[in-house]
């Protein structure tokens, strides 16, 4: 019979253009087998393949109805008429024998497990290459309405495949019992086509339930197979941009089931990631960067950067593999670990030095006072690297890394020479940054905020703008940046109205930090019960980020958390300078809480014992302060008033605190102004009149709060 050919594509060579008037899919056939006309076909082949035709054609004649026009579509398939093909296949009447495709399959099953394999097949049987021609019919016209461009009912007979081979098999495919036909072959290729059908067709869920469908049951998939639909759904549901979540009959353990499609993502990507480090799929580097991709928005640096450690060395360059790890290791926190990997990475040689590293190193040395002077090292080697490769961005992005090292190690100058000095080498090569990368945001913004500290107020002013106009007002730095401008010009309602408007443009998840700003506004403009109010507010919609069941970055947990111990510390102010003593010392010991190893909140316990003229208590508090951060400027200024209030005696040490606070932050005017009070009490009156000059002019340009 030709059916049990059927367990071998035939391959026929054209030799007239496809859809010719005696085109297979224009002949009619009877019941009982095929009419003369099918004689015809040897005059379309080659010599070589007359006698496999002639055998084809004597098998022929025992064939039913379905089975040839299901070998007949193959022909006109191979021979690239999709819609001769699709004409033929409509002709079998499919519907009407899956029940018994389907019992045929459950039945091979069931004698292969019971051993009856002498056991003759019953009459009303199909026999297993007639299911397999009949399925191998179904995934044809699938694919020539794929070909067609009608992917969606395409989809729908490929669907027809799996339901058919599924309701006969409802544990899987077992394993050895259908090596004789081609039934296992198509049924394989059914579960790789659906899906990209359904993806085709932009069903996207179905596409993802197609995948699943593939990977829940034991489908006796070889290796490869079973890792590309794994890289796919993996895939799709990192990048499709809708929500699917499990179906509940999929969500065995449901306490362990993946709860969005980000972690049912980085559960595939983890055991294809097996699968690369113990060799038993090729590299394939989509996998990777698949998976840093779903590790970094999910905040799991950490888990990547152990998975890159376990990699057999050869799959990285030297250099881009301790540039990985730096990576991961900066984005989960780990700053210090990260530069050490770089310096590892980059070796003695400056000539071989990896430029992105160097760039890496630039920025993570602005992030680490010990290390600014060492980020301006970095960040001329980069320019140097970046200008013999002619890279003009890389260069710009080099300079800009070092406006902003000269900024910060400005702030840390001893002499006012120097720090003037440092400011302006900022500013210089920020400004050429900035001609550079005119449509950088991130210059912009860093141009505004060194002229801002340099207390440029137009300028800074300028950059704002500019920066917000290039994010298009979504940026919360941004709009932060601009009201601390213009506080600083003290327009204090102006700067309200620049918070209020920046809540209305960006997203509630920001909103924590620009409703402390506006609070300080309101507390500075003599409005405390509409601030209190506003922290009432913003408290709320901590609790509310806290409740929300979405994964979040350890930095931004600790973000939250650092700005509601602040927003307690505020409020305890407000309530000091209100003698509300109980209700200060509750949001005191609320700030408390959340860390007795900081410093702001010490300090915060030392204003409400100042406040209240416990003098002692209040001095043990900053120095507690002190202790935990020699360089904390409030506790320096809070301590030299306490000094100052205990006596002539204690005159000296209080100037000693002044000073070494003017020489950490020149532009504190309450530093200036206390000054002033000693050298008065002193008797120095020409001294004391200059620090209240140098106090009321920089309390003209003071920000509500620090530009940093």
């Amino acid at each position: 019979m030709l059916c049990a050919c059927s367990g071998e594509q035939f391959k026929f060579e054209e030799v007239e253009p496809p859809l010719s008037p005696e085109s297979l899919a224009t002949r009619d056939f009877s019941a009982g087998g095929i009419s003369s006309r099918t004689l015809d076909w040897d005059a379309r082949f080659e010599d070589n393949h007359v006698e496999e035709v002639e055998t084809t054609l004597k098998e022929a004649l025992s064939l039913n109805y379905e089975e040839a026009r299901a070998l007949l579509g193959r022909l006109e398939y191979q021979r690239g008429n999709y819609a001769a093909a699709l004409q033929v296949f409509r002709g079998i009447d499919i519907q009407s024998l899956i029940p018994k495709m389907t019992k045929s399959i459950a039945d091979r099953v069931h004698r292969q497990k019971a051993r009856f394999k002498s056991q003759k097949v019953q009459k009303n049987t199909m026999s297993m290459h007639s299911v397999s021609l009949l399925l191998e019919a179904i995934l044809l016209k699938a694919r020539s309405l794929e070909q067609l461009g009608l992917t969606k009912e395409a989809a729908k007979e490929c669907n027809a495949i799996l339901d058919t081979v599924e309701d006969a098999l409802p544990k899987g495919l077992p394993v050895g019992v259908f090596g004789d036909c081609k039934l296992q072959e198509m049924f394989h290729k059914a579960l790789e086509l659906l899906p990209v059908l359904w993806k085709k067709a932009g069903c996207l869920e179905e596409a993802i339930a197609s995948y699943r469908r593939a990977l829940v049951k034991p489908w006796n998939l070889d290796v490869k197979s079973l890792s590309a639909i794994q890289k796919d759904l993996a895939a799709t549901l990192l990048y499709c941009g809708i929500e699917a979540p499990l179906p509940p009959h999929l969500q065995i353990l449901s306490a362990l089931s993946p709860k969005s499609n980000i972690e049912e993502a980085i559960l595939l990507l983890l055991i294809l990631m097996e699968k690369l480090i113990f060799r038993v799929i090729i590299w394939d580097p989509d996998i990777i960067n698949h998976l840093a991709f779903a590790l970094s928005i999910s905040g799991c640096c950490d888990v990547l950067a152990k998975i890159i450690e376990k990699l057999l060395p050869g799959v990285y360059h030297r250099a881009e593999r301790w540039y990985l790890l730096s990576l991961c290791y900066y984005s989960d926190g780990q700053n210090d670990v990260a530069l050490n990997l770089l310096k590892n990475g980059l070796g003695r040689s400056k000539k071989c030095y990896h430029l992105p590293s160097v760039l890496l190193a630039a920025k993570l040395c602005t992030q680490n006072p010990k290390s600014f002077k060492e980020g301006i090292v970095f960040a001329y080697t980069a320019m140097e690297l970046a200008d013999s490769h002619g890279d003009v961005h890389l260069i710009g992005v080099a300079m800009h890394l070092l406006g902003v090292a000269y900024g910060l190690d400005a702030g840390f100058s001893v002499s006012d020479k120097e720090r003037l000095f440092l400011q302006n080498d900022s500013l210089k090569w920020l400004r050429k940054a900035a001609m550079i990368e005119r449509e950088n945001p991130e210059v912009a913004f860093s141009l505004g905020l060194a002229a801002a500290v340099s207390r440029d107020l137009n300028a800074a002013l300028e950059s704002s703008r500019d920066y917000l106009h290039m994010t298009i007002g979504s940026s919360v730095k941004g709009w932060r940046l601009l009201a601390l401008v213009v506080s600083a010009g003290q327009s204090l309602s102006e700067a309200e109205t620049v918070v209020n408007l920046a809540l209305d443009e960006t997203v509630e998840l920001d909103h924590i930090g620009l409703l402390r700003l506006k609070c300080k506004l309101q507390i500075a403009q003599g409005r405390p019960t509409q601030a209190i109010e506003t922290y009432t507010f913003l408290f709320a919609l901590i609790q509310a980020q806290k409740k929300s069941q979405t994964m979040k970055p350890v930095s931004e947990v600790m973000l939250r958390k650092r700005l509601e111990a602040e927003a307690w510390q505020d409020l305890s102010y407000i309530y000091t300078g209100l003698r509300l003593w109980s209700d200060a010392s509750i949001c005191v010991n609320k700030a408390m809480s959340f860390g007795a190893y900081s410093p702001t909140n010490w300090h915060a316990a030392g204003s409400l014992f100042e406040a209240r003229q416990q003098y002692v208590e209040a001095l043990i508090s900053f120095f507690v302060a002190l202790t935990i951060e020699p360089d904390h400027v409030p506790s320096l200024v809070s301590a030299a008033v306490v000094l100052r209030e205990l006596g002539k005696k204690c005159l000296p040490l209080a100037r000693s605190f002044l000073m070494h606070a003017l020489r950490l932050d020149a532009t504190n005017h309450e530093a200036w102004m206390n000054l002033g009070y000693i050298s008065k009490m002193e008797g120095s009156l020409s001294h004391a009149a200059d620090c209240f000059q140098a106090a009321f002019d920089l309390e003209q340009t003071s920000p509500i709060l620090d530009f940093a």
